[in-house]
């Protein structure tokens, strides 16, 4: 189970500014809102230490921005400069050579207490200044978060955006024969690393979701053969049902604020959606119809919800508000559509979409416009949103022998990824940037 050291990494942050003057205008940037963005060329030398960490340090951040595809880092072997002292302007000439259009550089060092001391700085290669500079304490174990906390600085500074590195995964982790599956509730840091298990493998449990403020999951598990809706708590392990309700409960998901829980519960051969305010444990219904309404999903204010229902043949995508008032259909494409999911963002909806015996992940604005396929496959389903609402993850099922795996792709649709998970993996629920 999770320890509370390791969630709460010890940060501290001091600005480095004093040593060098105020730099000049960066004219290293990325504009990410203008489409498919050719990735920017980066260097990302190995942070000075007296061990192998700060190589290993220098390499995730490498392997985050790579990942995100808006960075290209520039091969190690191609580097001229070897960097003796991080706290001393580069060559910059030696950079521009090899088309380093940014330059990062750093050293990590064991404090007296234990702790390890990460700093880094971040350089614009053709204007010859430095655009950020940091560093951050924390505990020895911690250092694969400092790296990603770093690469979410870098990318700050050059996009102008949130970054998402600093993030974790839940997912359900499967294994054994695909006819007696058994799944357990895991997470994982966003790059596939630092896998735990939640759960023992004796209970179904699915859709784990993550609470926008709190180190807390909900999910639905079959324990005892009754199907639950659960809350988590990650820090310390205690769990405890939302409700005993009658038939069904499905995709439980938080309220932005954190302080409802928003379902489907069956009763009678349909689905409607109702809210737990988890404080009162009281329960609103939303909708009422004779037709399965599932999947239900809070725009980032709290003001909208959507969800999925198939009143009216099969399914598609409505959107109502927070009180279940004007409910309207926003999908209207050939197919079926299902669990939409609300961008933090709050610009777009992303979906799942089954259409001429495939599936696709799919974005559309909460009026139902401008709807865009990222990627289609055999079984692509269950999109979930990084923090900065620049890219979605999801599991895809492979045709034939095999389970499911984790994916990544950003707005564009053109950088696709596998996260690789020790086993297989479905379900995926990225949380908020920790703290």
């Amino acid at each position: 189970m999770m320890k509370r050291s390791f969630i709460r990494l010890m940060i501290a942050f001091a600005g480095m500014a004093v040593m060098f003057s105020a730099p000049a205008q960066a004219r290293v940037e990325i504009n990410i809102n203008k489409g498919n963005v050719e990735p920017l060329p980066i260097a990302v030398t190995d942070f000075l230490s007296n061990n192998d960490l700060g190589a290993q340090i220098s390499q995730v951040i490498a392997a985050d921005l790579q990942r995100s595809g808006l960075f290209a880092p520039v091969d190690r072997n191609a580097f001229i400069e070897k960097i003796s002292d991080p706290n001393r302007a580069p060559r910059f000439e030696d950079w521009k050579v090899i088309n380093a259009q940014a330059l990062v550089t750093g050293r990590v060092t064991r404090e007296g207490d234990g702790r390890l001391r990460a700093e880094f700085r971040l350089w614009d290669t053709f204007a010859g200044s430095q655009m950020t500079g940091q560093q951050f304490y924390t505990q020895p174990e911690n250092w694969r978060r400092v790296a990603h906390i770093i690469a979410d600085a870098i990318y700050k500074q050059i996009t102008g955006e949130e970054g998402y590195f600093d993030t974790r995964v839940v997912f359900v982790s499967e294994s054994g024969p695909k006819n007696a599956r058994q799944r357990q509730l895991a997470i994982m840091d966003q790059d596939g690393f630092n896998v735990r298990m939640l759960t023992n493998t004796r209970d179904i449990v699915l859709t784990p979701r993550f609470s926008p403020s709190r180190q807390e999951i909900t999910y639905m598990s079959f324990e005892g053969n009754q199907p639950r809706v659960y809350l988590l708590q990650l820090e310390t392990g205690q769990r405890e049902v939302v409700g005993n309700f009658p038939g069904m409960t499905f995709s439980p998901r938080f309220s932005p604020d954190g302080q409802k829980v928003i379902m489907s519960l069956q009763q009678d051969g349909n689905s409607n959606i109702y809210t737990m305010d988890l404080r009162s444990r009281t329960t609103t219904r939303l909708t009422s119809t004779q037709a399965i309404d599932t999947s239900p999903s809070y725009s980032p204010d709290g003001a909208r919800i959507a969800f999925e229902s198939d009143r009216g043949g099969r399914p598609q995508i409505y959107v109502m508000n927070a009180d279940g008032s004007g409910q309207t259909r926003v999908s209207f494409g050939d197919g079926s559509y299902s669990t939409p999911v609300w961008s933090p963002r709050g610009d777009l909806i992303a979906f799942t979409k089954q259409s001429g015996g495939k599936f696709s992940i799919g974005v559309m604005r909460p009026d139902g416009s401008g709807e865009r396929i990222l990627t289609t496959g055999f079984h692509n389903e269950g999109p979930t949103w990084a923090p900065n609402g620049r890219v979605l993850m999801f599991f895809r099922q492979p045709a034939g022998a095999g389970g499911p795996q984790l994916y990544s792709i950003d707005l564009t649709g053109y950088n696709e990824i596998q996260i690789k998970t020790p086993a297989y993996a479905s379900d995926p629920a990225w949380s908020p940037l920790l703290e």
